[in-house]
């Protein structure tokens, strides 16, 4: 009778500081991050360039430091053309950490000194973006060669505090520097304005 008085004694004591232990060890619950490393953005961008060029690094490094962590990042594709105006035209999917993926496309004309064609995979870094919502919107800004390493050229457009930056490799030739904007939608249309 006694050992069993024991034995139910020690269940009863190891059931209490057994719960108690276990919350004690699991702590709050860990934060979630919203938004992506430099590492996670490098580790993606070689992984859909197909190379582990140290330029890629260098703007993406380039972008961290002047806007911080982007919470989204766009993977896709992108054409244009131009002769004083531009036409681009892209598609890709937008990348974020708590808001799920969402499939965008781009188009916008440029005005500029700009003459030549192109053909790019494009990485968009998306920085203050508040809801996957708020990327349909028009991105205005200045395009060309604002930054260019190893074969990564690097602008940026910004709307309602919202910055996207695009890093392009590519192949063509187009040269020189425009004004224009991107407008990004759900849909494909071929209307840039």
């Amino acid at each position: 009778m006694r050992a069993t008085l024991r034995l139910a004694a020690l269940s009863f004591c190891l059931l209490v500081f057994g719960v108690d232990l276990a919350a004690a060890q699991s702590g709050p619950p860990p934060h979630r991050r919203d938004t992506f490393s430099v590492d996670e953005v490098i580790h993606e961008g070689h992984r859909f360039f197909g190379t582990v060029s140290r330029g890629l690094a260098l703007v993406v490094q380039k972008a961290f430091s002047q806007w911080g962590e982007p919470n989204g990042y766009i993977l896709g594709q992108e054409g244009g053309g131009a002769f004083v105006v531009g036409l681009r035209y892209g598609d890709g999917t937008l990348y974020t950490r708590n808001a799920g993926d969402r499939r965008v496309f781009w188009e916008g004309p440029s005005v500029g000194f700009d003459a030549g064609g192109e053909g790019a995979r494009t990485m968009m870094l998306v920085y203050k973006l508040p809801a996957t919502d708020a990327i349909y919107q028009r991105f205005a800004g200045i395009d060309g060669s604002a930054y260019f390493i190893g074969g990564f050229g690097m602008t940026a457009l910004t709307a309602n505090n919202i910055v996207v930056v695009p890093i392009r490799s590519g192949v063509g030739f187009r040269l020189g520097a425009n004004v224009g904007y991107l407008k990004f939608t759900p849909k494909a249309t071929w209307n840039p304005f």
